[in-house]
This record gives structure tokens, sequence and C-alpha cells, in this order.
């Protein structure tokens, strides 16, 4: 279908959105159409009907993606290519500050360059009003919408601008309504922060099989040593073409990433130990493989302009100095996954354009009440932000607990019950409603002595592999 550019200005120019529709399997049992969106800003969302097509509302509704504008197979929004070998680490001293700054100014001209006359018009209102004309061209008097990460920030956008026009809603990992956009960011390194000591607390209760401490104190100075050494010595890894280093910024990036899924657990804590063992020497064949493996699916991808566009729809701080503030305190606090880079200036800093509208209001006003799900250790989406998104809709909210995933239906069978139940039936679940996750590793603690630690009958490089088979793509902020 084509849409305005500038829906203010509807003779300005015409985009395409690509749109895609699976039947509901159940033409009797149908109750209309569910608008899905994977979140970004900037996610490919043509898919995403086909992803959920073994879910139950797949059987009561027309399953709708869309690529949003600027974004795949609608007209796309490009930033020029820059090469850039400036580090972000994750605890970057003083003088790379101005360097990052540069670079972030770099990367926003290539993408004026390349973009400049659609910059304005790519942001969140303008895709919910995208979504609206998808309901006129099905024949829809209302839709029904399920979002993920980003997407449940446009969810809620399209029922503050359209709210005769949306019924049932499902906002799962849920932006902070306040958090436009710099505080999201930020707090992505405070969620790894949060993920690295619930680890470490579950290995300080294994310290006789681990080694790492008996308190979450302990283990946590024990990591601090460790790459401290690794800060001066390097460890090579044979795990990776060209023997890449394991310094302080990947060890800080590993913990950060990789221990948010519960499953991971005790394979982290053993590479943690072969990392130890091989400071000032070289890591196993079988620990390099392994971080390999991991590490190839824990870097999220890049997109193309249309992320530093939306990201760039609210105002940021101009001043560098006052991002350099907060990765001096990020460093110190919060320097696991991103680390201090959460903090770090980015295009939205040196904004080269003038947003078109302001913000819109998030209301829940004359459309029926939603339902928000929330991880309690989100990495991308803090926690936060769904009780946050819940109080500001007067929406209905599922916490999940002890859970590090991101996205949660189709994955959490508790979480896919009470939302299939909610968006085929109409039945909430309650104002306030908590699923568990999934279990932790099968590791006794300390002083637990009905049974010995299992022993592992595989690799660390196949139980890595394990891990990565077993991970559903994981929707991107």
């Amino acid at each position: 279908m084509t849409v305005p550019l500038n829906y203010r200005k509807p003779g300005d120019g015409r985009l395409d959105i690509a749109v895609s529709r699976r039947k509901a399997d159940s033409p009797a049992k149908r109750q209309g159409v569910l608008l899905v969106n994977p979140g970004g800003p900037g996610g490919e969302g043509l898919a995403l009907p086909t992803e959920l097509a073994g879910e139950a509302i797949a059987g009561s509704f027309d399953l709708i993606g869309f690529d949003p504008r600027g974004v795949g197979r609608s007209t796309p929004l490009h930033c020029e290519a820059v090469e850039q070998s400036v580090p972000r680490p994750t605890r970057p001293t003083d003088a790379q500050f101005p360097a990052m700054a540069a670079a972030a100014l770099q990367r926003e001209q290539a993408c004026q360059r390349a973009g400049g006359g659609m910059r304005p018009f790519v942001n969140t209102a303008n895709t919910a009003r995208d979504m609206d004309l998808i309901r006129v061209a099905l024949g829809e008097k209302k839709i029904n919408y399920l979002g993920f990460s980003y997407g449940t920030y446009l969810g809620a956008v399209y029922g503050s601008l359209f709210p005769g026009r949306l019924n049932r809603s499902v906002l799962d990992s849920s932006m902070h309504p306040d958090w436009l956009y710099y505080e999201q960011f930020k707090q992505q390194a405070v969620a790894a922060r949060q993920n690295v000591e619930a680890w470490a607390g579950w290995v300080a209760e294994r310290d006789n099989t681990y080694h790492l401490g008996n308190s979450l104190t302990r283990v946590m100075a024990n990591l601090d040593a460790i790459g401290e050494q690794l800060a001066i010595k390097p460890v090579p890894s044979p795990g990776y073409p060209e023997d890449p280093k394991i310094d302080r910024n990947y060890f800080d990036a590993m913990l950060g990433y990789e221990t948010v899924p519960r499953a991971v657990w005790a394979l982290m804590a053993e590479l943690v130990i072969e990392i130890r063992k091989a400071v000032g020497g070289t890591l196993s064949a079988d620990a390099g493989k392994a971080l390999a493996v991991l590490a190839e699916r824990s870097i999220p991808p890049t997109v193309n302009g249309t992320y530093q566009a939306v990201t760039c729809e609210a105002d940021w701080p101009t001043d560098p100095n006052a991002y350099y503030e907060q990765m001096r305190i990020f460093r110190e606090r919060y320097p696991y996954g991103r680390g201090a880079a959460a903090a770090e200036p980015t295009e939205c800093t040196f904004r080269s354009f003038t947003p078109q509208e302001r913000i819109t209001d998030l209301k829940r006003k004359g459309y029926p009440i939603g339902v928000v799900v929330q991880a309690e250790f989100d990495p991308a989406t803090q926690y936060d932000g769904g009780p946050a998104m819940a109080a500001k809709l007067d929406d209905n909210l599922i916490s999940v607990t002890d859970e590090g995933t991101h996205s949660l239906y189709g994955r959490n069978g508790c979480v896919t019950k009470k939302v299939d139940d909610y968006l085929i039936n109409g039945v909430l679940p309650g104002s306030r409603a908590t699923c568990a996750g999934p279990p932790r590793p099968d590791v006794p603690a300390d002083g637990a002595t009905a049974r010995s630690t299992p022993q592992p009958d595989r690799s660390l490089e196949e139980r890595a592999h394990e891990v990565i088979e077993n991970r559903k793509p994981n929707r991107r902020f």
C-alpha cells in the first residue's frame, strides 16, 4: 500500500508500506485482525505472522505483519556507511570521550546526507497512522494488536491517536513511557548489572562447585580481579578467526549479555573459571570455541537509518559534557553488557533535523483494558518500564519472576496461556498477575548433600551450541 510521507501535507510525496497477512486457521472462529510488530525501532515485521503461526492466536485472527516506513520492503531510509575504528569500551577513559562523541557526529552527518528529506517523517506517530491505513485497506472497523519491545510504545501511541479503532492490545516487554530515549538506553546497562548480580548470587551459593566466592560481594570482587588481569594481559582465544584477545572489555560484555538466560548460568560459571585459569597463557580450545558460539548470537544486528531517525524523535541532551558525566558513573557502577557505551553520545546528540511534531501524550481513553507483560530481569527494556506503562494506560500487568528473556509471548508457557485467554476469549489476567521464569540450572547449592553435583557429559562447545539452538531469535529494543 502507499501512504503519505507527511500526513499534514499529503501532496508532498508517498511511501510504500509492505504488508503481509496470514488468514485465520479457523474461519468459523475468526475474530478479526491482529496487527503484530517485533520492535526495533526498525524491526522488519513481514515474517512475524509466520513466526506466530503455531500459536493459538493463529486460529482466531488474521495475523497482519508489516515493515514500518523506512524498513525492509517498505520505502527504505538509509544512512551512508561510515568506517569507524573508534573503540566503544565498557569502561572508557576520559581521554576516549571526545573521540566517541566525534564518531556519533560523523554518523549523524552520514544519515543526514543519505536521507535528510525523509528523516523528519519517520517517527512513531506516522507509523501509527500507517497502521490505521492498513486497517482501512483491510476493511476492518477495529484492529487488535500485539507488539514487542519498541512495538509496545508504538501500540500505546496508536491507541492514543486512534482509541476508537483499537480493540484488544498486548504490550510485551514494554518500554518505559517516560524514558524516551536516552534514559531507556542507559537502563540497559542497569539491567545488565542486575543480571550479573543475580548470576553471581547463584554462583556464590555453589562455591564448593565453582570456587568463585561464597558471597555475592566476593564473587563480584573476583570478577573485578579477573577483569583487571585481563586489562593487563588479554587472553588469546583459539576459538575465533584471527585469534582476537579476550580483554576486560570483552569480559564485561560477555558477563552482561550471557547471564541473561538462566539456562546458560552453569556454562557461564565454567567459562569464567577457564578464562581465569588462562590469564597469562592461552584459553583452552574447547572454551574458546564455546565463547565463539555464544558471541556469534550475542551482539544485536545493526539496522538502517530508521533506528536513528525514530530514536531522535525525542529531544536528547546536546552538550557532550552531560554524556561524559554519565559515562563516568556508568563505567564504575554498570560496566557490564554495553557498559558506559549505553550512556555515550549518539546521533541524536547532534540531531540535524527538526521533528515535525511533539511526542504523543499517551493515554487509554476509548478502548478496552489491555495487557502489559514484563520480565523481572529484562535486559533491553528494563523491568520498571512494564509497571510504568501499565499504570500510564491503566492496563493489567503480567510480571515474570526470575526471567531475563526479552519478549515472552510464545516463549513462556504461563504468559502465552494468559495472553491467549485475553486475546481470544477477552479474559483479563488480573490487574497484577505473576508468572515464573524457567528453572535455573540443576546444580545443587552448597550444603545440599542429598545428591552430588551433576557432571556435564558434553564439551563446553557442545553445550554452547545447545544453548543457541534452544534460543528463539531475540526481538530488538
